[in-house]
């Protein structure tokens, strides 16, 4: 049970925190809820000292505060703050942390020129009632940034301290 969970909220919530950013340019707060309640219960399972578990949630409240900074500022949405908030949580404070952010401003920043570069194109016109793409082509709108944040979640998600003990668990008798 512990590595079926392991091994489906995680990425089943990065999947539909992007896909719902795609659709509707929002980020259901459930979706960040359910990854800091599904880290706090699995953590401990898995093994995971105090310590250490105090240290992922220290990770989350850094990243929090920086988030929420850049959303007061206009420089982010609310619910890209709550993901990377959520996400930081199941990262830790160390170098997976670090892998995630730049993966994440990677991906970004290669979604944001081509949503740009789009939007001046005739495709954008073609393309405009498209239910996937219609936010890609609206001229107004931000850029759904979930995508990126979903993409590089799952990038880093493997290399994770809890599927690391979820799977040694799984193997060891």
């Amino acid at each position: 049970m512990l590595v079926a969970a392991t091994l489906v909220v995680f990425p089943f919530c990065m999947l539909f925190a992007s896909i719902s950013d795609l659709l509707s340019m929002t980020i259901a707060n459930r979706v960040s809820i359910i990854l800091l309640v599904a880290f706090a219960v699995l953590a401990p399972l898995t093994g995971m000292d105090w310590t250490t578990y105090g240290w992922h949630f220290l990770a989350g409240a850094l990243v929090l505060c920086v988030t929420f900074t850049l959303f007061a500022l206009g420089g982010i949405g609310g619910g890209d703050a709550k993901l990377m908030t959520a996400t930081a949580v199941w990262m830790g404070f160390g170098p997976l942390l670090l892998e995630y952010l730049i993966n994440a401003t990677f991906l970004g920043g290669l979604l944001t020129v081509g949503i740009l570069l789009f939007r001046k194109s005739p495709f954008a016109v073609l393309y405009g009632g498209n239910v996937f793409l219609r936010n890609f082509t609206d001229q107004v709108s931000g850029v759904p940034y979930g995508i990126a944040l979903g993409v590089a979640g799952l990038m880093v998600y493997p290399k994770t301290a809890v599927v690391v003990a979820a799977l040694q668990q799984m193997v060891s008798p």
